[in-house]
């Protein structure tokens, strides 16, 4: 029996991890996640998904219930016209969240559902009523398909049913069986896929690019670059059929409770969902759902952090499998490189505003300008900078400190500096402009408001930052 806790990880399989880890905890909060992961064979794709399933958090159903009804929001045709009296005089019951698989060569029958024969056959009282198929049974849960490529392109009508479950959260199935009346029930599912891009048919955004746009995150998985890791794999595997410790599991499964109390308190501000929204328009994003998956996605994976907000780096993050199967490489390196320059926009003013000293009463050294508001730094810097234009005024022109200077132009001021070069007295020379030095700027100027506080040119202001470090 493979432990989860206990499977080897190495560069090519971390995102694998954390994503799996993100859907289940997602899924605990009764809001599905997709997630598709695409690599070589025998890479270990479908053993790390299939030994997840031993960190799934249990769910409470109504005792019995093939539908996994929700006690509280009961929804299968036994059940969905119960009151909560009539239910709990059924009786719950705490079960293993359902881990059900779809193979390629399924039918619709077996996955959606079907007529129950062994009901309609019975001796003592026949009757024809619904068997649940893969799809319903696994409500609540997760519904894993491996070479879904093969799937989307053997069997159209399946991927059909996919395309509802998937649609929207949660999705919803339709059963139609001939002898039966139509039914159409909620599937809350997230469906977990893996496939084999590099052979027949090929990679599923291909062959159905609806379907691929349905999965939130691609994965891609990798080969263990280091021997030493290949190494342990190969001592891992020599165990045989040994039985592994699930203490790793059950410290996991508490970790998963943590985070979902975590989850409910987690905040997107105003100004990161305008950061998600900016993509959409600025890179002509073809479907809502990739900024959706965003969004969701980085809520998700900072409640796993153990935080409770986001910053701009947390959709670095999650950005590369919600985009790779959504747009092309060039696009995706394009996104990619604006997320990261305003992260560390972010991060220099961030750092400008911690490092800036203010009077008593201000915004103290070393909170970041989102703790303070942004504005209490900014002041700050400017209050310098025009503190340091007053003492350069006084050293050139000390005779004239508490006075106010006039400007020079065609009144007083014109006429006082004729006198000055026809007079002989002691008063300075003007200088002549074809003797006169030009120097050019070190580099292109600037405006001051983009200019940070560690970037001044003001000595006064490197001087008091040096002693302040």
């Amino acid at each position: 029996m493979n432990s989860y806790s206990s499977l080897i990880r190495h560069s090519g399989n971390r995102e694998l991890f954390l994503f799996l880890e993100l859907a289940i905890l997602s899924q605990n909060k009764d809001y599905p996640l997709h997630l598709h992961v695409e690599g070589l064979r025998g890479t270990g794709k479908t053993t790390i998904i299939r030994a997840a399933r031993k960190i799934l958090p249990p769910i409470e159903r109504i005792r019995g219930c093939l539908f996994n009804c929700d006690p509280q929001k009961p929804h299968c045709p036994q059940h969905r016209h119960l009151s909560l009296e009539e239910i709990l005089a059924l009786g719950t019951e705490v079960v293993p969240m359902p881990f059900l698989e779809i193979s390629a060569s399924a039918k619709v029958g077996t996955v959606v559902g079907t007529i129950d024969l062994m009901r309609m056959t019975s001796s003592t009282r026949p009757e024809a009523a619904l068997l649940p198929g893969t799809i319903p049974q696994a409500h609540r849960g997760i519904v894993f398909v491996d070479e879904i490529n093969r799937l989307a392109d053997t069997s159209p009508e399946l991927a059909d049913v996919l395309l509802d479950v998937m649609g929207t959260k949660p999705g919803r199935l339709q059963i139609e069986e001939s002898g039966l009346p139509r039914l159409e029930i909620p599937a809350q599912v997230s469906v977990w896929a893996a496939s084999n891009p590099d052979e027949d048919p090929g990679s599923l955004e291909d062959i159905r690019r609806q379907l691929s746009d349905r999965f939130d995150f691609l994965l891609e998985m990798g080969r263990p670059g280091d021997p030493k890791i290949v190494a342990a794999v190969l001592a891992r595997g020599s165990k045989g059929g040994t039985e592994y410790d699930l203490t790793g599991d059950r410290i996991r499964e508490k970790e998963f409770a943590q985070w979902a109390c975590l989850l409910s308190r987690v905040e997107i501000d105003d100004e990161l969902r305008q950061i998600v929204a900016t993509l959409y328009t600025k890179f002509n994003l073809e479907s809502l759902r990739a900024v959706e998956a965003l969004q969701y996605g980085t809520k998700v994976y900072i409640a796993r952090q153990g935080r409770q907000r986001a910053q701009v780096q947390d959709l670095l993050a999650v950005a590369p499998a919600v985009l790779r199967h959504r747009v092309e490489p060039a696009r995706l390196i394009e996104i990619l490189r604006y997320l990261r320059n305003l992260s560390e926009e972010v991060g220099k003013q961030t750092a400008a505003a911690a490092s800036v000293p203010v009077e008593k009463g201000k915004v103290q050294r070393g909170k970041s300008t989102a703790a303070s508001g942004g504005v209490q730094g900014k002041v700050g810097l400017w209050q310098r900078i025009r503190e340091y234009v007053s003492r350069r005024l006084e050293q050139i022109f000390p005779n004239q400190r508490g006075q106010k200077r006039r400007r020079p132009g065609r009144g007083g001021g014109g006429r006082s500096g004729r006198q000055g070069r026809g007079s002989g007295s002691g008063q300075s020379q003007a200088a002549n402009p074809s003797q006169t030095s030009i120097l050019a700027p070190p580099r292109r100027a600037r405006p001051l408001f983009e200019i940070a506080a560690e970037g001044s040119i003001f000595p006064e202001v490197e001087k008091e930052k040096g002693a302040g470090e």
